[in-house]
């Protein structure tokens, strides 16, 4: 994967990867035939009739021709780089923030294209982490993101406003985020008094309202991403309301009794083994974007955090064919077996 340089100057432009070279050589050619024209059309008049006294002058005939076309045709180029540069910087100058340099926001947006198709599966804090160092070597980036969580803010928009939790979301759309930091911090706000408010964040409401006024939760996802200019996608694993449950291991192993928890944050408050997790309900059906996204990945990234809170949750949606093979072999790929247990949430 090809590190970007941190400071890019001079022939910048001509940097291998900034596809730019191509069209400037198109324009320099394009400028070339109409000063050919031009003088064409200057000679013909020039040997039909005398031109006036000045034009010896204004042409410079009074030097070698050699030297005429080096002059000339060095102020042409330094007129045509000067004009290029100056209109790119005045086009692209909306979409940069204040002190990004032009050259160096397209040579980082070319590199990042073509970066590999990069899939990254989990949650909270251990996802979004992994998500702001991807996103400096390539903006092919999907997040498939866990829809389990049913504690703090996100838990008590679920049980209110029935929409899906939106605190892992948020934490995505800030690590991947190109807006103004101080946007990126607004969106991450988090109310520390008010009827109501104490405890929210402000992106979990923004979403919330999104997915109100959009009609859906996944369109909601969608314009908030663009609001903060995210580079990738962030996708649900699953637009099923579902809980997880687990079965625990008691204090007393060798009398084998389970104790039976749901929801995510009861299963990590538990502190106990965990013999197995599930979903219910049983039958989930796993976001088709998503199992597009894993097919067609280059790599896939079990992100950081909790195995079964995290990571399992997205795994459970297995109700396509597609979806079965893929998570399979990303289990395996994650933990060396076809199932783990005995171990509490981490």
């Amino acid at each position: 994967m090809k590190f970007l340089p941190k400071n890019i100057s001079g022939w910048e432009w001509l940097y291998p990867g900034m596809g730019v070279k191509r069209w400037l050589l198109l324009l320099v050619l394009g400028v070339t035939c109409i000063g050919l024209g031009f003088a064409y059309l200057l000679v013909n008049i020039y040997r039909q009739q005398p031109l006036p006294a000045f034009f010896y002058y204004l042409t410079l005939q009074f030097i070698s021709r050699l030297a005429r076309a080096a002059l000339f045709g060095g102020l042409g180029l330094a007129a045509v780089i000067i004009a290029v540069v100056q209109l790119s910087r005045s086009l692209l100058a909306p979409f940069l923030r204040p002190g990004q340099e032009v050259a160096k926001a397209v040579y980082q947006y070319r590199q990042r294209g073509r970066g590999p198709k990069v899939v990254a599966i989990g949650g909270g804090t251990g996802l979004s982490t992994l998500l702001r160092g991807l996103k400096e070597y390539t903006s092919n980036i999907t997040a498939i993101v866990t829809v389990a969580d049913d504690g703090g803010s996100s838990g008590r928009l679920r049980r209110e406003l029935g929409v899906l939790p939106p605190g892992d979301f948020r934490n995505c759309i800030a690590a991947l985020a190109d807006a103004e930091s101080l946007t990126t911090q607004l969106f991450q706000y988090r109310f520390s008094q008010g009827n109501g408010l104490d405890g929210h964040s402000f992106g979990n409401l923004f979403i919330a309202a999104m997915a109100d006024v959009t009609g859906s939760f996944e369109r909601a996802i969608l314009e908030s991403s663009r609001v903060l200019a995210v580079q990738g996608r962030i996708l649900p694993s699953t637009l099923d309301n579902v809980t997880l449950c687990a079965d625990l291991r008691g204090e007393d192993e060798a009398a084998g009794a389970l104790s039976r928890v749901e929801g995510e944050s009861s299963i990590t408050a538990a502190e106990l083994p965990i013999e197995r997790v599930f979903l219910q309900p049983d039958r989930v059906r796993a976001y088709p974007g998503a199992i597009r996204a894993i097919l067609e990945a280059d790599l896939i990234v079990a992100g950081p955090g909790s195995l079964f809170s995290k990571y399992l949750s997205n795994s459970l949606c297995t109700n396509n064919l597609y979806s079965n093979q893929c998570n399979n072999s990303l289990l395996q790929h994650y933990t060396g077996w076809n199932s783990i247990s005995g171990y509490p949430d981490r």
